[in-house]
């Protein structure tokens, strides 16, 4: 197999398994989007005597649907686009372009099915237990709605860094969640004054912990495949308590984690978040910045998952280097009338260099001295396109634009890992 074939193989099987991840958080999203619209219009429940106290709380999870769906659907814009490139690294990059929002939409649907376990607990306690304090409830749902918001909140942000380390902390942030549900549950039992009135509210809460996000089990939106053992985790029993159990997982889902990773499409400590969840694996690494072992041996062993610890910029020992526009910024409302806008801006396609590289190519620390060599980057990129357009005599599109710069940075030696730029 030559280098070509291999590097056309690794990038369509990391679009397969960016378009299967696509798939599954979509496929969460719609169920999650009808159970919400069954409680906001449940009489009995949520919609019932106290609708301005509890209906708000729907609304809530409906508004973080909103930005999760929109994420979904720029990442599936940009997988789109990626399928229609003829250079293997470009369409990589396209996807790890995709891979913040695909991240952060995987982990918002953790967040989201957990707060719809909360939502129908509450919906049971108001349409089965009447006896239960209305205010009591109202607070255990206020403060579970505030434990979920700031990450939320960095999830939705559209910033790499705030996404990753909400990402990294929400394991812990679950575990405590698992309590509060676990809480209020018992509280509820125990405040029954009717004996069979509490077993039937008994019933029915059994019933919300049996589907419940929070058995730290499969994700709901996986299906169901050949499966390979992580490790021990912990579920919660019919009877509120966390029990130890073997954590079974996909082994479908595990190899389509392990191309994305391998791919630089998501992140490995996001990944390791997402599995310590579904083991119930809430508390911290086995030592500090290692990855679980159950991740590590899901995983496969190979350099990307050995070279990568849970860190942040300041445990790697160095600042980050400059970013460097591979679309020149002066020509912007150039690239924007070729459709280079919104999730396609040119700020998404900025590559980190040392600050040497950056000022060889564009012929030197002084800007106005290298725009007269005719192989300074911006000057290259613009007498490229342009001649291109006059030879085919029209606009270009979009996708010969990206194709065309493909070619240049291959030939330059810059690698094909863009980054949006901060601040944009």
């Amino acid at each position: 197999m030559t280098a070509v074939e291999s590097a056309r193989r690794s990038a369509l099987a990391a679009h397969l398994a960016f378009v299967r991840a696509l798939g599954d958080v979509t496929t969460s999203n719609r169920r999650i989007s009808g159970e919400l619209s069954r409680l906001a219009a449940s009489k009995r429940g949520i919609a019932g005597p106290y609708p301005e106290l509890f209906v708000p709380f729907v609304d809530d999870g409906a508004q973080q649907l909103r930005w999760m769906d929109a994420e979904l659907a720029a990442a599936a814009r940009l997988s789109t686009l990626a399928s229609e490139m003829e250079d293997p690294d470009m369409q990589l990059a396209l996807l790890r372009l995709g891979g913040p929002r695909l991240q952060s939409t995987l982990m918002g649907a953790i967040l989201l099915a957990i707060w719809l376990d909360f939502l129908t607990l509450a919906d049971v306690v108001l349409a089965q237990h009447p006896s239960y304090s209305v205010e009591h409830l109202f607070v255990q749902m206020e403060r579970s709605r505030m434990m979920l918001g700031p990450a939320m909140t960095a999830l939705a942000s559209g910033e790499p860094g705030q996404a990753e380390a909400a990402a990294a902390d929400l394991p812990a942030l679950i575990g405590h969640l698992t309590g509060e549900f676990a809480a209020t549950r018992e509280r509820v039992l125990e405040s029954g004054k009717n004996l069979q009135k509490m077993l039937l509210v008994k019933d029915l809460l059994e019933s919300v912990a049996m589907v419940s996000a929070m058995k730290m089990a499969l994700p709901r939106m996986l299906r169901p495949a050949t499966s390979a053992t992580l490790g021990v985790g912990l579920v919660m029993g019919s009877n509120g308590v966390m029990m130890g159990t073997r954590l079974v997982v996909s082994a479908e889902w595990v190899e389509m984690m392990r191309q994305l990773v391998r791919a630089g499409v998501i992140s490995l400590p996001a990944v390791s978040a997402a599995v310590r969840i579904h083991a119930g694996q809430v508390m911290m690494a086995e030592a500090y910045g290692d990855l679980p072992r159950g991740v590590r041996d899901a995983l496969g062993d190979g350099p990307e998952v050995r070279g990568m610890r849970v860190t942040d910029r300041a445990g790697a020992g160095m600042a980050e280097p400059p970013e460097h526009h591979v679309m020149p910024q002066e020509f912007r409302e150039w690239f924007e009338k070729r459709g280079f806008t919104d999730e396609m801006s040119i700020d998404h396609f900025c590559v980190r260099m040392e600050q040497a590289s950056h000022q060889a190519i564009h012929g030197g620390g002084d800007w106005r001295l290298g725009r007269n060599w005719a192989g300074e980057w911006n000057r290259l990129v613009m007498s490229e396109l342009r001649d291109a357009e006059m030879a085919a005599g029209r606009m270009l599109t979009r996708n010969e634009v990206l194709n065309i710069v493909a070619e240049l940075m291959t030939d330059y030696g810059i690698p094909m890992n863009f980054i949006r730029r901060r601040g944009r």
